[in-house]
């Protein structure tokens, strides 16, 4: 009897001594996943700050440097002055603009930045023709096409009394680019009658100096 109490008592003994080594119970773990931080709103960029408003004398001074560059075929430069303010339909002392110019000698990149920019289609150099008269004569015929598809118009009369396709057979060899400037005059609706002031249509020019495609494109029109 007294063996069984004291094997109780070591057993009760071996109890308390087992539960005051162990460790304290761990916290429960905290959630592993971060709470979401809220959206902010987008931000807009900057605005551009309007140019700066220009004297008379300095956007004066501004427009003679866009033609200046324009005459130099410098499309860059031509861009960079548009984009100061620079005004492509103002003209220099013989009547050029940039757009009139760039037009005349088939300065292509530059005559669509003046057309960009807002180039009066229907002004008029010294000799009181748009950009298309010199254009065609000189056979410039991507710029022919750039002009006709901006506006400009096909039948008008310079001061020598010469329309686009007058001055094309007139002031030319008759070659194939003079050739296909006529045609894109006439699908365009130049009117081939039109009379120089020798009296004789487009026709009677073309046959009179030979150019015999020239001839027989503008009477299959007829």
């Amino acid at each position: 009897m007294r063996r069984f109490r004291t094997a109780v008592m070591l057993a009760a003994g071996g109890l308390v001594l087992s539960a005051c080594q162990a460790g304290p119970a761990e916290p429960q773990a905290a959630s592993s996943s971060p709470r979401s931080a809220p959206e902010q709103p987008p931000t807009s960029a900057p605005a551009t700050p309007p140019p700066l408003a220009l004297s008379a004398a300095e956007q004066a001074q501004l427009d003679q440097e866009v033609i200046a560059a324009a005459k130099a075929n410098n499309a860059p430069l031509v861009a960079g002055l548009i984009g100061r303010g620079g005004n492509v339909n103002a003209k220099d002392a013989i009547q050029d603009s940039a757009f009139l110019y760039a037009g005349a000698e088939g300065f292509n990149e530059v005559l669509r930045l003046t057309l960009a920019a807002g180039a009066d289609v229907a002004s008029t150099n010294r000799y009181g023709g748009t950009a298309l008269i010199p254009a065609s004569e000189h056979g410039h015929v991507e710029t022919v096409q750039i002009l006709i598809a901006a506006g400009v118009p096909v039948n008008h009369v310079n001061n020598l009394g010469w329309t686009a396709m007058q001055e094309a057979i007139l002031l030319n060899n008759g070659g194939p680019r003079q050739l296909e400037v006529v045609r894109l005059l006439l699908d365009a609706g130049a009117d081939p009658d039109i009379r120089d002031p020798e009296g004789r249509t487009a026709l009677q020019n073309a046959e009179r100096l030979g150019f015999a495609e020239i001839a027989a494109l503008i009477r299959s029109r007829s």
